[in-house]
């Protein structure tokens, strides 16, 4: 039971980390946000690994994984996320990021031999058809830039289901906090590059207490704290499986979001029992059948 906990736990993690997304740009500038989360926690993941006496790989090939995967989580992934969201609504780009387990299923066929399955394919089907419908609403694009900003979305995407199947083919080869200090070290030099030349220096960021909560909260918890329990899980359970807590964070934003004042529709509650039922079928009926046969 205990990869089901993590799960569990992850789902409420990185559903969180949306509104402290959402209540930290309003002082600061998108990408730059997002390099100082990866910045201060990369910087306190290399304390901790310090005190740990615990290196990065000195293997070629696992440090240009490192590399890889780290610019297809933090740059790409991130990165396309934050520019494509100046132009479509947040529930939109939730709808496409909530691609990653299709693409993902695809993946892990070719890198890992991870069968397709009738069952998985409803079950993804069920959670992107979950996610449409909660944010069913905020689904029209408006401009050609909000069709560009959607491509963006989807292609990081890609880039996340990409990012998590290589990790997959290496765990154990790597320590998980090794690995996620080094993807996040090497993944927000191109987002500082970004960041710098389009939104300016940090120091003339609008720095207020709520800014810096933000910026803490997304490092400890939404990147040490998640990074390091989601490629402990993703050593334990396939990778498709890993990869649906993509569809349950949106309806965990949803409702922390109505504790902040933000309107509960009935689509939320319709949604969230196609997506609880999508969880059901692809990730907690083996558990518990494996459990209940044990």
């Amino acid at each position: 039971m205990k990869p089901l906990l993590v799960w569990l736990l992850l789902c409420v993690v990185w559903g969180t980390t949306w509104i402290f997304i959402k209540l930290g740009l309003r002082d600061l500038p998108p990408v730059s946000f997002a390099a100082l989360r990866f910045l201060a926690a990369s910087s306190i993941l290399f304390v901790i690994l310090r005190f740990r006496k615990t290196a990065l790989p000195a293997d070629k090939k696992l440090r240009k994984i490192i590399v890889v995967t780290g610019i297809l989580q933090f740059f790409i992934n991130y990165g396309l996320l934050f520019w494509g969201e100046q132009f479509i609504s947040s529930g939109l780009a939730a709808v496409l990021q909530a691609t990653i387990p299709a693409f993902g299923l695809g993946l892990a066929r070719i890198y890992l031999g991870e069968q397709i399955t009738g069952l998985k394919i409803v079950s993804i089907l069920l959670g992107l058809a979950g996610v449409a419908v909660i944010f069913r609403e905020q689904l029209s694009l408006n401009g050609q830039m909000a069709f560009f900003g959607s491509l963006a979305v989807v292609a990081g995407a890609f880039g996340a289901a990409y990012a998590s199947v290589l990790t997959k083919s290496n765990s154990g080869r790597i320590d998980p906090a090794a690995m996620v200090l080094g993807q996040m070290t090497v993944g927000q030099i191109p987002l500082w590059l970004v960041g710098l030349t389009t939104e300016g220096s940090p120091l003339n960021f609008r720095w207020t207490w709520l800014a810096v909560v933000c910026v803490l909260y997304l490092a400890v918890v939404g990147s040490i704290v998640a990074f390091w329990l989601y490629y402990w899980l993703l050593s334990k359970i396939d990778v498709t499986k890993a990869m649906m807590i993509s569809f349950v964070t949106p309806l965990v934003a949803v409702f922390v979001g109505s504790f902040f004042g933000e309107k509960l529709e009935f689509e939320t509650l319709a949604g969230g029992l196609l997506i609880l039922l999508s969880v059901l079928l692809i990730v907690v009926r083996p558990i518990l059948r494996k459990k209940l046969a044990g």
